[in-house]
């Protein structure tokens, strides 16, 4: 039976800049780093606050997204936030740039869209504590 999502997997263009960019602005823990010589790769996982994990790889000449945000395959990944407005404004303190906050029409929820270095669509998808167990 499916518990819930154990790690979500991206490819870095630039690995210094991309770890940067998750352990430092984003916050999340490394849990471990290994480089893997065969490979001429490294692997960083690292830990969000509910357990769950996000693998950072770099692999030499690695294409790059086709196109922006509709191409095939995974759309999007949204982290939750507790407090968008803050978690907003620490991002463009990094000079990250966020989109405008949009509420979906769905749930009532608010959110936001950015993007990592490798410019991949991330979210940030405002979860109450109240309402953390709804999605």
């Amino acid at each position: 039976m499916l518990t819930g999502i154990h790690h979500v997997a991206i490819i870095c263009a630039d690995y210094p800049r991309s770890k940067d960019f998750y352990q430092r602005i984003l916050g999340l823990t490394v849990l471990a780093e290994t480089y893997r010589q065969a490979r001429d790769s490294w692997k960083l996982d690292l830990a969000l606050p509910d357990g769950s994990q996000l693998e950072l790889f770099s692999f030499p000449g690695a294409p790059a997204r086709p196109s922006y945000p509709e191409a095939q395959g995974l759309r999007h990944l949204a982290f939750a936030s507790d407090d968008l407005d803050a978690d907003v404004h620490h991002l463009r303190l990094h000079g990250v740039e966020c989109e405008p906050i949009r509420v979906d029409e769905l749930t009532g929820r608010r959110f936001t869209f950015f993007a990592d270095p490798d410019n991949l669509p991330l979210e940030l998808y405002e979860v109450l504590p109240e309402a953390a167990g709804e999605n």
